[in-house]
Formats: C-alpha cells, structure tokens, sequence
C-alpha cells in the first residue's frame, strides 16, 4: 500500500483553527492557512559600490574589499542558477488535496456524475484518517484529487478564497442532466460564457465544492483547473512564474463584472491542468476556511525548489528533505496569499507508486 501524502489525523471540531496530529508529513494540512505579509517579490542586493571606493583610495582591507566583491558575485550567480532551474525543472501538477465529510458519498458522486476512477483508497486508523485518489487516468501521469476524510467530522468551511475545480466534458448539458439524475446541485444551467462562446455550466458536490463543467474535446487531461482568489493578481502572476515556474499562458480582464483572471500552467489548457488565479477589484484578502488544503507538484531536486521559493518570497513550512520513515523528498511552502504548495520529488514519487 502506497504511502503517498498522508492527510493527517485527529481533530477537534471545537477549535477554530483545526489541529492535525499524528503524521509530520509536509502534505498535512496543519492548520488554518494566514496570509503572510509579503514585501518585494525579489530581494534587492546589498549596494558596495560606495564603500569599496573608498576603502580602496585609502589602501585600506583591499583584500576584504575584493572578497566582499567576489561574495557578492558569487551570490548572484547562485541566484541565476538556482531560478534557471525552475524554468528547466521537469515539473508536473500531481494532485489537488481537499477534506470531505463523507468520502463513500463523495466517491459515489465522483465516480456516478462526473465519470472519474477511483484509483485506490487507503484508511489509517491509527492516525484516523482515509484517503481516497480519484481521476481520470493513472497518477504517474494525470492529475488527480486526494480526498481526505477525518475521523468524526462531517463539515469543513471551504471559505471564500477557493473557487472552484474544471472538468472537460463533451457535452456540458448531458453531464448536467445527469448529475441534477443524481439528485447533484446545478448552480448554473449550461449556456456560453460572459463575453465568449465556450459553454459551461456550475455543479456542487455533496460538500459544496462547485464544478465548472466546461464543453471541449477529447483531451488528455479532464480535471484540467483548480481555481483560487487573490488579492493582488501581478504579484501572483510574477511569483508562480519565477518560484513555480508555470507559464502565463493568457489573462482576461472583465471589466463589467470587476474581476481579472490568469491561467498558469506547464501545458497548454486543452492538454493539461492549469491554475485559474483570479482578482476580484478591490479584494486583497480572503477568508480560506479549513476544507481545501493544497496542490502537490512534482520536482527534480526539492532543495533548489525551495531555495528559488524563498528568493522569490514565498514561505517555506517545511523544509526540503525526506519524510520520516520514508525517503520521499518533499518541501512545502505558501505563496504571497497563503496557499499552501507542496512539491514532491519526481523520482521518488513514482517509487511510492511502485509500493
């Protein structure tokens, strides 16, 4: 049995910031995300140039001057390979990790209304927790979904910072026939997108997570968008492109009903999974609930990563290196709104498939 991402374990539905105890895995939701404070994107460089000037017309620690120089430079340097990294990085959206109340109804839904597979499902009764993967197509190459469930507890608050997962369909109006069949919530009837010609429709799982359903193609990849709000849209943009390393691949700004939206991704929407960030005007924070909890990607070398995420200012909540009792490389970090990344190590995490 895979021992892949464990969700941690027991919780005190009391509490308002829920505690997860048991399993020190990085892929545990700890607690309740915050938004951290966030300053430039990039640290600025320490200037020597007046300084060194006149240490050097006095004759003065010339040898201490040059080496303060070469420290220097040797820094940059680090810092031009550690982010040339990231654009080389064989990277890869694994999995999106989120906690239900029911995981058998959830399962039901998920496989019933929305054609997915379960692809295994473990229970840690020690730590008293169940996982379950879901998908359409084998995790080594597709994203899927980690659905989590605690003992005992029955209701998450997703919030209001979490919008929504994309699932292609070929035919929106069927699939929502056929989840309104199965007794699913329809939050929007099927019809072309504000402003474009693309026809969707909105669902909601038993918990509340809402689904856009979104008319396409055949594609490789049907679970093809995790949308998340944030408060300041270049800034996100910016910092999934250096620390991520995801690609803009387009915006779109709508003015009438005063929100912008970014696609970020490592492939072309039709052909991969992609993260929708959108910018409501006005709107710089958001209350994140405790129900979603993170996306895993996938990495060559977890150290690196974690370097370029920390140049970039992001926060790092768990150091790089391997999990205890296995040796599956991780580290995880929050981005400048608080959402939580967990990266994996590519080699390692196939091996764990391999269990």
């Amino acid at each position: 049995m895979s021992r892949i991402l464990p969700m941690a374990s027991s919780i005190r539905p009391s509490l308002t910031s829920l505690r997860f105890s048991g399993a020190s895995s990085a892929y545990v939701a700890c607690r309740k995300l915050t938004i951290p404070h966030v300053g430039t994107v990039i640290p600025q460089k320490h200037s020597f140039g007046l300084k060194a000037s006149k240490l050097l017309r006095s004759g003065v620690n010339n040898i201490g001057v040059r080496a303060s120089g070469n420290m220097a430079q040797a820094s940059t340097t680090t810092e031009e390979n550690v982010l040339d990294f990231v654009k080389q990085d064989k990277r890869r959206m694994l999995h999106v990790v989120y906690r239900v109340g029911d995981i058998d109804r959830t399962i039901k839904f998920y496989s019933e209304c929305l054609g997915m597979k379960l692809l295994r499902k473990r229970d840690i009764p020690e730590e008293r927790y169940t996982n379950a993967f879901l998908g359409y197509g084998p995790e080594d190459s597709h994203f899927v979904i980690e659905l989590t469930y605690n003992y005992g507890v029955d209701k998450y608050d997703i919030g209001s910072g979490f919008g929504h997962f994309g699932i292609a369909v070929e035919d929106v109006t069927k699939t929502v026939e056929l989840v309104r069949a199965k007794g699913g919530k329809v939050t929007r009837e099927p019809g072309p997108v504000k402003g474009g010609k693309t026809v969707i429709a909105f669902v909601e799982d038993p918990d509340g997570y809402k689904f856009e359903l979104l008319e396409r193609g055949p594609t490789p990849e049907p679970l093809c968008q995790v949308m998340l709000r944030v408060g300041d849209l270049d800034r996100a943009i910016k910092f999934y492109e250096k620390a991520y390393g995801m690609e803009l691949l387009r915006t779109r700004d709508n003015p009438e009903y005063k929100y912008t939206i970014a696609m970020m991704g490592y492939g072309p929407e039709d052909k991969s999974s992609v993260v929708e960030l959108t910018y409501n005007y006005g709107v710089t924070e958001y209350d994140k609930g405790n129900a979603y909890a993170q996306i895993a990607i996938g990495t060559d070398d977890v150290y690196k990563t974690a370097e370029a995420i920390k140049l970039c200012g992001g926060k790092i909540t768990r150091e790089p290196g391997p999990l205890p009792g296995i040796s599956t490389k991780i580290t995880a970090c929050l981005d400048p709104d608080g959402w939580k990344t967990v990266f994996v190590d590519n080699i390692d995490f196939l091996k764990e498939l391999e269990e």
